[in-house]
């Protein structure tokens, strides 16, 4: 073999050379366009397969190779056709290429490379439109997938036809240059990353165009994203789009489509009250990739660690009057009581008790059969139940998930967490989306507390119920809704509709959508008026992401043949992939055959250094419902081995030889079953957070108790804390104003994570009619060497 140019930690060569991602993002959509250079540095033919992640609601509309100066635009057939050209143009000795969507999780590509003769080259491009989801600080979040993380596949899961190669991502044998330009009708006022950023260039005076690039140097140790952050945005738009000239009219291509944009805005009283009713169940992450550090700079905090701090302010965030429970899963799963309970001080000790003892421990990742037990349990009537979901892992069986939640979307809200570094975009987002909840990634330097506070805040609001469209336009157009119903508002989010335009109007028409809901038992309404003009040069962006709208609505449906012809129907004809299509390009040219077996070559994806080290192969190799040839390269199913044995644990690390844990091609239990070995994955154990110390004395009430504990955190002694006491003032009432003195006097940078049970402290408070208000304040002011009003307390 000649072993020149990339190679892999197996000294196989590696004929993609690197990646160039262009990004251009118009408002809150945006458009990807990625180009692989491929270059056969060997002496026999290769056929290379590169599996790799992207956005689970990614709309794939464009696949082309460039060879020499000719290029091969791809076309969409339904899947085992495109398959069965792949294969009998390479056994003809032509090139081909295919790009096809996993089926069982649609954030999960697979791109063949067939027959690149030795010493030629070939440019892939493929091209793909998103929507960018709307963050709780306003800003809009753009991810690049660049880490494909081992799925664990359930116990019994369906068998696999190939296999998703991964390396540590200081490994990776390419290169990635990535590059993005912001425009929009409001000016950028900036651009974050968890990656590194050259400087933003703005490219006109009104600062609506920018330009920014990733640094030289991307270690592939994380997902690139960015956080685009408008001024005076997320109003609520409506934009038309012209059909393509060259499609049918009547036909969705063919016909004008509408993408309205909706930003409720509901009223501040309603707002501020928080329910005191509802049912909250906790489901927690426990298998053994939880025990990692929850980002590279922070090696002391691990993920486990992270959510039980997490799972701490929820606990004493919850009203007085609801229910709740607390599952936690791996490969089996637990639950901290039978049922859920009522929410008081003997409960949320007992179930405080038993989080500080939950570790990473549970094995695998089998999310769906604490699902199932979650949703056999009856609702509580009046007691509306709200789930909180909280997985670093990725599945093999997303689609089934999901249409568990979709099925049972009726009885509850789904909040859902994606943890660190290549965390399932299409699960935690389908996870929310399906349950009518709210989906929130924690990555890089994030901090997980807030972002799990703000989706509380989210499911304390009153709920918008009897949520109902309704389209105005003149005679002679009609309107076909594409998108599904929309079961959710929350204030400062968007929802997105799409719909088809059919008939014809004048050029001055005006259409009118107009959203009717209830709101705390009260109806509402809010109208949005916009111009049936279409835009000419959009580049059918609506028309596409209105297509992957309908193609995942039905691709959910149970109906079997039926919904597959239309899905295969509409992903042809709109030029969008599907779960039952793929892509393929035959180079039909006059060259010469290519001779001689194929040598295949796996090109490895990143993965996170959650999953790293403590492996004897590190090279992981996963099992996916993609296209396998029949005459696979040698060795393409290693042979399954288990961990073979946990029990030689010493503090937690395993002191058995790292080559006893090796990968299984079948399942992918190991990977959260090993125990890491090295230092950086069973990270030291943090120091204390005097605000959590604050908050974990809290009392289910909302008040707090006069304790050498709590003087200790203000930074007090007792005899201080006790002789400061106004005298006619109530021992409980002075500690919980001292701890709400403490709280805006020195910690309002974390106010999102306090501000919820802060709010149950001053109802506390005013329950009390305590007449002392004012004197309190001073006397803990004074003590604590602050100037915090009582108007700011809420009091």
């Amino acid at each position: 073999m000649n072993r020149c140019g990339l190679l892999t930690e197996q000294k196989e060569p590696v004929p993609l050379q690197g990646i160039q991602v262009e990004l251009e993002v118009k408002d809150h959509v945006a458009t990807v366009v990625s180009t692989l250079n491929y270059e056969n540095k060997e002496d026999k033919p290769l056929e290379a397969v590169f599996v790799f992640p992207l956005p689970g609601d990614a709309a794939v509309c464009h696949f082309s190779a460039q060879i020499g100066q000719k290029q091969i635009v791809a076309e969409v057939k339904e899947k085992q056709q495109a398959r069965e050209e792949y294969d009998d143009a390479l056994s003809s000795g032509q090139q081909a290429f295919l790009l096809e969507e996993s089926e069982q999780s649609p954030d999960v590509f697979s791109l063949s490379v067939g027959s690149l003769p030795p010493g030629e080259s070939a440019s892939i491009r493929l091209e793909y439109v998103t929507e960018l989801a709307v963050q709780a600080d306003e800003g809009l979040r753009f991810s690049l997938p660049a880490v494909l993380n081992p799925r664990y596949q359930p116990q019994g899961g369906e068998g696999a036809s190939v296999q998703v190669t991964s390396v540590p991502a200081s490994l990776v044998p390419y290169s990635l240059s990535f590059s993005a330009r912001v425009s929009s009708p409001h000016p950028v006022s900036k651009v974050e990353s968890s990656s590194s950023l050259e400087p933003l260039q703005y490219l006109n005076p009104e600062q609506t165009q920018a330009t920014v690039k990733l640094a030289a140097g991307h270690k592939f140790d994380r997902d690139v994203e960015l956080l685009i952050y408008y001024k005076d945005a997320h109003q609520p738009t409506a934009v038309v789009e012209a059909g393509q000239a060259s499609a049918k009219p009547g036909t969705l291509m063919g016909d004008p489509v509408v993408m309205v944009s909706l930003y409720p805005e509901f009223p501040q009283a309603v707002m501020s009250s928080v329910a005191s009713c509802g049912e909250f169940v906790f489901l927690l992450d426990r298998s053994g990739s939880m025990d990692y550090a929850t980002n590279n700079s922070k090696q002391h905090e691990t993920r486990i660690g992270s959510a039980r701090d997490t799972l701490l302010l929820l606990l004493k965030s919850l009203p007085m009057g609801c229910y709740f429970n607390i599952y936690s899963f791996g490969s089996r799963y637990e639950l901290i009581f039978p049922k859920s309970v009522e929410y008081s001080q003997e409960t949320m000790e007992e179930a405080l008790k038993k989080v500080k003892k939950m570790g990473a421990d549970l094995g695998g990742t089998e999310i769906l059969k604490p699902l199932q037990h979650i949703y056999s349990q009856l609702c509580i009537p009046s007691q509306p139940r709200q789930l909180f979901v909280f997985t670093d892992g990725e599945v093999t069986n997303t689609k089934e998930v999901l249409d568990l939640v979709k099925k049972n979307s009726g009885s509850h809200r789904c909040f859902s967490f994606g943890i660190g570094e290549g965390a399932s975009s299409a699960l935690i987002n389908g996870l929310a989306k399906e349950g009518g909840g709210h989906a929130q990634f924690i990555t890089g330097t994030d901090r997980m507390q807030p972002k799990v506070m703000q989706s509380l805040r989210f499911a304390l609001q009153p709920a918008v119920e009897n949520i109902s469209i309704t389209w105005d336009v003149p005679k002679g157009v009609s309107v076909t809704v594409l998108s599904p119903p929309i079961t959710a508002l929350f204030q400062g989010q968007r929802s997105l509709m799409y719909a088809q335009l059919s008939g014809q109007s004048s050029e001055a028409a005006e259409g009118c959508v107009t959203v009717k809901y209830s709101l705390a038992g009260l109806p509402s309404q809010s109208q949005l008026h916009f111009s049936l003009k279409p835009v000419e040069d959009l580049g059918l962006t609506v028309h596409r992401l209105a297509a992957r709208t309908l193609i995942r609505s039905l691709e959910n449906r149970q109906d079997g043949g039926v919904t597959k012809k239309k899905v295969v129907d509409l992903s042809v004809q709109s030029g969008v992939s599907s779960a039952f299509t793929a892509f393929v390009a035959v180079n039909k040219g006059d060259g010469e055959v290519i001779q001689g077996p194929l040598v295949r070559r796996n090109v490895p994806a990143p993965r996170s250094r959650s999953y790293m080290s403590g492996w004897a192969q590190p090279k992981h190799q996963q099992s996916l419902k993609l296209h396998r040839r029949s005459h696979p390269h040698p060795n393409t199913f290693a042979p399954k081995k288990r961990c073979r044995s946990r029990a030689s644990l010493r503090h937690g690390i395993i002191t058995a030889s790292a080559s006893q844990c090796v990968n299984s091609s079948a399942d992918f239990s190991d990977i959260d079953q090993c125990t890491a070995v090295d230092a950086g994955m069973n990270p030291r154990k943090p120091p204390t957070d005097p605000l959590l110390q604050l908050v974990s004395l809290q009392k289910a009430s909302g008040c707090w108790v006069l304790d050498p504990a709590l003087a200790a955190v203000l930074g007090k002694t007792s005899e201080e804390v006790e002789n400061s006491k106004p005298a006619s003032v109530n021992q409980e009432v002075w500690a919980t104003s001292l701890a709400l003195i403490w709280l805006h006097g020195f910690k309002m940078d974390a106010q999102e994570e306090w501000e919820l049970l802060a709010m149950k402290a001053v109802s506390w408070l005013r329950a009390q009619n305590a007449s002392c208000v004012t004197e309190c304040v001073e006397a803990g002011n004074a003590l604590l060497g602050c100037s915090v009003q009582k108007d700011a307390l809420g009091l």
